[in-house]
């Protein structure tokens, strides 16, 4: 079992940045990848970000591409989302996730573990 806890969210006007952390604690040695997803109210959830633990390769959803970077600290346990340029259709609260199997990034059912979300609001 792997616990992950968010944190880093707020309230940023448009055009701004937010840097959300994930903490994650437990059986992190069986991860493959973390991920970010995000939801906004009445809306589906939606892939963000996925980063693997080892190699470090990335993949973003269209909607965040060239504005987010996903980032990890295996030292330390830590993901991060990097968001810049935000915009108020980014309002949503985000969450993170781990995997522990190789499959498509974007598949919420490929992830084992979540947390509990950190809000993100971006006002225009």
């Amino acid at each position: 079992q792997v616990q992950l806890v968010e944190s880093g969210g707020g309230v940023v006007q448009a055009g701004g940045s937010l840097r959300l952390s994930c903490a994650a604690s437990g059986r992190t040695v069986s991860t493959y990848a973390m991920g970010w997803f995000r939801q906004a109210p009445g809306k589906e959830r939606e892939f963000v970000a996925r980063i693997t633990w080892s190699g470090g390769g990335t993949f973003y959803g269209d909607s965040v591409k060239g504005r987010f970077t996903i980032s990890r600290d295996n030292a330390k346990n830590m993901v991060y989302l990097q968001m810049n340029s935000l915009k108020p259709e980014d309002t949503a609260v985000y969450y993170c996730a781990n995997s522990r199997v190789f499959a498509a990034p974007a598949n919420a059912l490929a992830y084992d573990n979540w947390g509990q979300g950190t809000q993100v609001t971006v006002s225009s």
